[in-house]
């Protein structure tokens, strides 16, 4: 029997364009836990806001992050709720032109 497939939120699935926009650090958590790795590495490189920090956690397991100009936050709350964040405001995805012929667009 087929399964339905779960219904994806626009608001998260715009959230995810904007975070890819961002600036990506990898790391990998050592001894530390995630969090207490990402807060090391943006205290020794100075990393701005805003950033999004994928942290290794094993093998299989990764964390992701986004620093903010508030702290730090998990990035799937800030995927569904990038509009609260001030440096996100700016960044805007591209959208993609569906129109194939050129005369058609209305950016003329």
């Amino acid at each position: 029997m087929a399964r339905k497939r779960k219904r994806k939120s626009r608001r998260r699935l715009e959230g995810r364009k904007i975070l890819e926009l961002v600036p990506h650090h990898y790391i990998e958590s050592g001894e530390d836990k995630p969090v207490t790795a990402a807060r090391k590495h943006i205290r020794a490189n100075g990393i701005t806001p805003p950033a999004l920090l994928v942290v290794k956690r094993n093998e299989h397991t990764t964390d992701r992050y986004f620093w903010a100009e508030k702290g730090l936050f998990g990035a799937q709350y800030v995927e569904e709720n990038h509009f609260l964040f001030p440096s996100l405001r700016s960044i805007k995805p591209q959208v993609k032109n569906t129109t194939t012929n050129p005369a058609l667009s209305l950016s003329n």
